[in-house]
């Protein structure tokens, strides 16, 4: 893997660990599930990773519709 994109997965994998840890407290803090918007984009992220480490774009899929 070149550096480059060993940067960007790094980058990537501590966004959606952040992400996953504030959503973990808010869970043990309030009892309370995350909002919709914050799972999609945490999947979003994860999805670029996973093309990211493909190394190939696939095609966007409809979003759900609440």
């Amino acid at each position: 893997m070149s550096q480059s994109k060993r940067e960007q997965v790094v980058s990537h994998l501590r966004y959606v660990r952040q992400e996953l840890r504030e959503m973990h407290q808010g869970v043990l803090d309030d009892g309370l599930l995350p909002e919709p918007g914050e799972i999609r984009g945490v999947m979003a992220q994860m999805e670029a990773l996973h093309e990211l480490l493909e190394g190939k774009a696939k095609p966007k899929a409809k979003p759900l519709e609440d």
